[in-house]
């Protein structure tokens, strides 16, 4: 008996007819016949899930649970997304995965266009993540994203171009392995896996992005809201105004942590945040390691499932 693959399909514009005059949402069964054959023994199971762009919290998890649940049970695990939040969702089901991730490929994948478009890229799309998964090569990669051929690293890859079927990237490190003629072709050592509690991830985070002459009173309040973690997303290797510390020092005081991460890309050494990293991180906020703020948020996230209060965050961050 070859590999075992179970794929989870959650429709979304991979799965969207919209042509002969009205709309349907293929099955997974269907997804499957239009990706052609893979060398390996698929299960399907549909899932029921909001739109990409509009996937609720309770989703998230929920699909992070059941893809480690089927890591300790099948070979390679498929996920279908939507585009708009895949990365988001990837590094979550990567966070929750934890050993899990040794044993099994798991491979998150979708389409910018409808599967009865002319040039659908779901079809193709999804074969390439069916013999990712089935492919002992892929495992031990962690979470991936596959779009276009290419293997992306939960941790790196972004949405860049919503427009265009090969719009992920990991810059600034490249993607993880391309898949070639139904075999796994490895690029590059992925990143280290993060750490694992166990724990289940806290999703009362608030992500605020920083600009010139922001007001700090939005940051006032926030233990008030049950608000448990802050993400900031500055500018260069992670600066932000001058009129936030004040504020940034009073919820730290409240023993809220506080990570900051840049709108800009940049490459801090292993395990070190950049020297010249901003006052925010001198007063006693936490560095991302280079996360964009998606990211960073949903690190937070699974930080705080292991340990409230800024010293627990920032040991789990220190081992990123």
């Amino acid at each position: 008996m070859g590999d075992r693959v179970l794929l989870l399909a959650t429709k979304d514009t991979i799965a969207y007819r919209r042509r002969a005059g009205r709309e349907s949402v293929a099955s997974g069964a269907e997804l499957l016949a239009a990706a052609g054959p893979v060398a390996a023994e698929i299960t399907v199971v549909d899932v029921t899930s909001e739109p990409g762009w509009d996937i609720s919290p309770t989703t998230m998890l929920a699909l992070g649970r059941r893809v480690r649940q089927a890591a300790g049970e099948y070979d390679g695990v498929v996920l279908t997304h939507g585009v708009d939040t895949v990365e988001e969702t990837a590094y979550l089901v990567d966070l929750m995965a934890g050993p899990a991730a040794e044993r099994a490929a798991i491979v998150l994948t979708g389409a910018v266009r409808a599967l009865d478009d002319q040039d659908s890229d779901g079809p193709g799309n999804l074969a390439a993540a069916l013999a990712a998964a089935a492919d002992p090569a892929a495992r031990g990669l962690g979470a991936v994203v596959c779009a276009a051929g290419e293997l992306h690293a939960a941790r790196w890859v972004t949405l860049a171009d919503a427009s265009e079927p090969g719009g992920f990237t990991s810059a600034p490190y490249g993607p993880l392995a391309r898949v070639v003629d139904g075999k796994v072709e490895r690029l590059t050592a992925p990143p280290p896996r993060p750490p694992y509690g166990g724990g289940e991830p806290e999703w009362d985070v608030a992500l605020f992005k920083t600009y010139p002459g922001m007001d700090p009173d939005v940051l006032g309040g926030l233990a008030d809201r049950g608000v448990r973690g802050v993400v900031l997303e500055g500018t260069g290797q992670g600066n932000v105004p001058a009129s936030l510390l004040t504020a940034i020092s009073d919820v730290l005081d409240d023993d809220i942590p506080v990570v900051v991460t840049s709108r800009s890309r940049y490459r801090p050494g292993p395990g070190e945040p950049p020297r010249d990293m901003g006052m925010a991180v001198r007063l006693g906020a936490i560095p991302a390691y280079g996360m964009r703020a998606e990211k960073a948020r949903v690190a937070l996230m699974a930080a705080l499932g292991d340990g409230y209060g800024v010293d627990a965050v920032r040991a789990w961050f220190s081992g990123l």
